[in-house]
């Protein structure tokens, strides 16, 4: 019993942070406009931890490196808790499993934050097309998909793009990234 609330607390704080870190390297990577309600949330969130850390790791080519770090520091934290409590013989630190593993998994997160944006914007262009997160979310978005809506014609009005982006992006997240899950499981 106490397992599954450890489990619960490492699965509703850990890793929703370590999300929420990596999306503000996205964004800032994609030159998001912060200016709206999810940027601001998600500054207020990491800039605690986040402007800290940029004082020992500084930005790079723009790449916001701090928060990168701190995502896969937080990953690598809740999969060593998670191994933890699942019973983990710790006879040696597992240190590049873990490695491997929480890179895994951030790209795997990397690829949900994809999806969930397209989603987003689907929905909201049916909606409200000019909501305040219409332009973060089409920051993001606009990168992957305007490849795409050059060779997907529009069907009645309609732009496929989207769903062929969703659909690409979980092929993505079931071959490649299940073969390197595999492999960094083994080394663990």
């Amino acid at each position: 019993m106490i397992n599954e609330a450890l489990l619960f607390l490492l699965d509703m704080l850990l890793q929703p942070f370590a999300a929420i870190l990596l999306a503000r390297f996205h964004l800032q990577w994609l030159r998001a406009p912060m200016r709206n309600p999810i940027g601001e949330f998600i500054m207020a969130l990491t800039d605690f931890l986040v402007l800290r850390t940029r004082r020992f790791i500084p930005a790079a080519r723009g790449l916001d490196n701090a928060s990168l770090l701190l995502a896969l520091l937080v990953e690598m934290f809740y999969l060593l808790g998670l191994l933890w409590v699942q019973g983990y013989p710790f006879h040696e630190f597992p240190l590049l499993g873990l490695l491997l593993l929480a890179l895994v998994k951030l790209l795997k997160t990397s690829l949900y934050l994809l999806i969930g944006a397209v989603l987003v914007q689907a929905i909201l262009s049916w909606i409200s097309q000019y909501s305040q997160v219409s332009t973060l979310l089409n920051a993001v978005t606009a990168r992957f998909l305007l490849p795409l809506q050059r060779v997907v014609p529009l069907l009645g009005n309609v732009d496929l793009s989207p769903m062929l982006l969703i659909i690409l992006c979980q092929l993505i997240v079931i071959v490649p990234i299940g073969a390197l899950e595999h492999i960094a499981n083994g080394i663990l």
